[in-house]
């Protein structure tokens, strides 16, 4: 495919070639056809990044394709940008949405532990947030756990975590408009779908336990149903 890309004036047949191989089964020959593609004529290249475009793209050929098609174009390769449905959040702004993805995503915060897609590491001991009966459960208890952390062992969608890792207090780094924003976040990701966290409620409860020491056990907060 290389050869076809920096030496195609000198294959007569390196369209045909091309297309044939648009359809190959290994990704790494498809990615070097889209290169080659965005080399050639717009109605050439086009045709066989259509082509390429009939099996799955991977991770690696979608963003190629896309700039092969802009490029053969003329064009700029559009920013895709995420869009929020305010009927799938519950009535949450979309602000409040990306402030809660944004504190989530910070170096050290929920996603270095929960990951992004909130899968958790569940062989490392942190579990996840995808589905989570603690997290659609009772927003009190999950208010308490972000603001104290928590450690000690639980039982999580039927696998079992040792919480000799304790999850980190955030009292101290997130206000209460922060921790609202996170958690009403982390509650409509994943495939969750729970009530936002208000600043107010955070507030409320940030107060009554101000004076405890140490993390929260998992027997002080979580239902038998949730754990």
């Amino acid at each position: 495919m290389r050869v076809l890309r920096y030496t195609g004036h000198q294959v007569k047949d390196q369209v045909a070639l091309l297309k044939q191989a648009a359809g190959d089964e290994n990704g790494r020959v498809r990615l070097e056809v889209i290169t080659a593609a965005s080399w050639l004529d717009k109605s050439n290249g086009l045709a066989i990044l259509n082509e390429v475009a009939k099996k799955p793209l991977d991770e690696w050929m979608v963003h190629a394709q896309e700039a092969a098609v802009a490029h053969l174009n003329g064009r700029p390769v559009e920013e895709k940008k995420e869009m929020i449905v305010m009927n799938e959040l519950n009535g949450m702004s979309p602000e409040f949405y990306a402030k809660g993805k944004e504190i989530f995503s910070r170096d050290g915060y929920c996603g270095t532990c929960h990951r992004a897609d909130g899968q958790g590491m569940v062989n490392s001991g942190f579990p996840p947030l995808a589905q989570s009966p603690i997290v659609l459960g009772n927003d009190e208890a999950l208010i308490k756990i972000v603001l104290k952390g928590l450690q000690g062992p639980m039982e999580l969608n039927g696998k079992k975590y040792d919480g000799q890792v304790p999850m980190t207090p955030f009292e101290g780094l997130l206000n209460d408009e922060e921790i609202a924003a996170v958690l009403s976040y982390v509650r409509n990701s994943f495939g969750n779908k729970a009530a936002p966290v208000s600043p107010d409620k955070v507030k409320i409860i940030r107060e009554q336990i101000k004076d405890k020491k140490g993390f929260y056990h998992p027997d002080e907060l979580l239902s038998k149903k949730e754990k």
